[in-house]
């Protein structure tokens, strides 16, 4: 898709965004110091009202399967969680500083959920499974301690085996848009968006952009 001239060192080179992207998280593995999968996740509320935070991207699934998305996991009763199901739209930004590399991307949302987000909850530290349960997110909390009796009383119920919240569960973010940045000398940047129709079945287009 992205000529090997255009693509000078090879770093922006392939035709699939989502393999390409998981080609940049796992290089960045190897160099950033914490959360190399964390994402600036951005919603708009029922007002119009932009809003934004720091999740964690747990998967980057290939264009072969379904179109390709990426996914993370939250409690559905969240602000974020209501926005996104109020709007069905939403964008992220990953930024690896050791890379000098960021990725952009915004489309259209879906939940994860039944059988996938069972297995992805079941491999989670039992303390985050029981938290899942004893945090009402977003909501006013009086004091930490009561945050931790409500952990107490979540352990003493579940035990060892929580099964996964009925309000907790995944988002696939299905890009109509990506972009690939890398840092250049004098602020000369690299970048090249990448765009399609529809968020399964379209063919991608290319184009260099000005940094």
């Amino acid at each position: 898709m992205i000529t090997e001239t255009e693509a000078r060192d090879g770093k922006f080179a392939g035709t699939d965004p989502f393999a390409l992207a998981a080609t940049w998280l796992e290089e960045a593995r190897a160099t950033e110091i914490n959360d190399p999968d964390a994402m600036a996740l951005s919603t708009v509320d029922a007002d119009g009202m932009p809003d934004v935070r720091m999740v964690l991207l747990k998967a980057i699934e290939p264009a072969a399967q379904g179109g390709g998305a990426f996914v993370f996991y939250t409690n559905y009763t969240s602000a974020k969680s209501m926005q996104i199901d109020g709007g069905g739209k939403a964008a992220l930004v990953l930024h690896w500083k050791s890379q000098r590399r960021q990725l952009r991307a915004r489309g259209v949302v879906e939940r994860v959920a039944g059988p996938e987000a069972d297995a992805y909850y079941a491999s989670r530290s039992l303390p985050s499974r029981l938290g899942a349960w004893a945090s009402d997110q977003s909501k006013p909390l009086s004091s930490r301690a009561a945050l931790m009796a409500e952990v107490a009383k979540v352990s003493a119920r579940h035990l060892l085996n929580p099964p996964r919240p009925p309000f907790w569960g995944g988002f696939r973010i299905r890009p109509l848009e990506l972009e690939f940045w890398a840092d250049g000398d004098h602020r000369l940047h690299d970048r090249f968006k990448w765009r399609r129709a529809d968020a399964t079945t379209a063919e991608w287009s290319v184009q260099r952009l000005n940094p």
